[in-house]
């Protein structure tokens, strides 16, 4: 009898965790919206489930914790890319649930606009951080090499992205990161938009 319990509350808890990685988040819709509100402006991105089923609904997760709230954009480079997503306004580390399979060979570029995942070295360590691309970016491609996951593109609010893309930028006094916005760009709130039919 205690057996049966003990095995039915270990499948239990794998079912919810299982479950719990975003893709419960609008199941069925293969292009979820999602509205980024930044201190400069609103941008709007669709993503891509169809094509980066993983990050894209690695990204949602995030999004419905409300884990993205209250972040900066710490790198800033004009021409190429504006990322963010992994730290606080006094530069904390906020904590990243997973690490996840890179999808960059998922047919989607590193064109302008588009929104890819952040990583290391090692080509499945992204986590939460993201970058717009600020240009056509064919080097973040993969090839011979693991490239870096385009999951969405902007929809909505480019001339929003091309202002914070432009904020003056300064290697930052403390941690000595290059490319850092001099005046803070925070993104205030990341919310899933409803599903249109």
């Amino acid at each position: 009898m205690y057996r049966m319990i003990a095995a039915l509350i270990l499948c239990f808890s794998t079912l919810t965790l299982a479950a719990d990685d975003g893709s419960q988040l609008q199941k069925g819709n293969l292009f979820p919206r999602v509205k980024l509100d930044t201190n400069m402006g609103s941008i709007v991105v669709e993503l891509d489930r169809a094509s980066a089923p993983i990050t894209t609904n690695n990204f949602l997760l995030y999004v419905d914790k409300r884990s993205y709230e209250g972040t900066i954009f710490h790198r800033v480079i004009q021409d190429f890319v504006v990322q963010g997503g992994g730290y606080d306004k006094d530069f904390n580390t906020k904590p990243v649930m997973k690490t996840i399979f890179n999808e960059s060979g998922n047919g989607n570029k590193n064109e302008l606009y588009t929104i890819a995942m952040a990583r290391e070295n090692d080509p499945h360590s992204a986590g939460r951080q993201f970058f717009f691309n600020m240009n056509d970016n064919p080097s973040l491609d993969p090839g011979r090499k693991w490239g870096y996951a385009v999951f969405g593109r902007v929809v909505e609010g480019t001339e929003v992205l091309d202002k914070i893309a432009a904020v003056e930028t300064q290697v930052h006094p403390t941690w000595g990161w290059p490319d850092v916005p001099v005046e803070p760009v925070i993104l205030e709130k990341a919310t899933l938009l409803p599903q249109t039919f």
